[in-house]
């Protein structure tokens, strides 16, 4: 069952340009900096509240991210909403003929378990689902 909002993922080509911003300026909490090779990105977190900022930078040119940049240039990638079982939930979800990007959970950041579902079937927002892992930052 999704239970709260855990991220807001923004697409940026330097994390070192932005984490500034977000820890000095804005005063917000840094959770984590990881490389997520699955996904070809490097990440840094930030808490705000109950919820987290996701900084997304890809590590190789053909990351998602990197095609994203390409394209839209910097700025939100997706919203991210934690449930405590992502496999359920994708099967609930192509129960209700949602589209997903993906069928089955793979690895996210800091430990998580994650699908996304296709912008087409989430008003054009790339949706993520997340359940918690052992390192996560939740």
């Amino acid at each position: 069952m999704i239970s709260k909002i855990n991220h807001i993922g923004i697409a940026v080509t330097s994390l070192d340009a932005h984490i500034p911003f977000y820890r000095d300026v804005l005063g917000l909490e840094m959770t984590g900096e990881e490389v997520v090779p699955e996904q070809k990105v490097k990440v840094a977190m930030f808490r705000v509240g109950e919820v987290q900022i996701e900084l997304l930078e890809p590590t190789s040119e053909d990351s998602p991210i990197a095609g994203y940049l390409a394209k839209k240039g910097e700025g939100i990638h997706h919203i991210a909403y934690a449930t405590d079982d992502v496999a359920a939930e994708i099967d609930g979800l192509k129960r209700n003929d949602i589209r997903m990007i993906d069928d089955q959970p793979r690895n996210g950041a800091h430990g998580t378990r994650i699908a996304f579902l296709h912008p087409a079937s989430s008003g054009r927002v790339l949706t993520e689902i997340c359940e918690s892992g052992s390192g996560s930052h939740e």
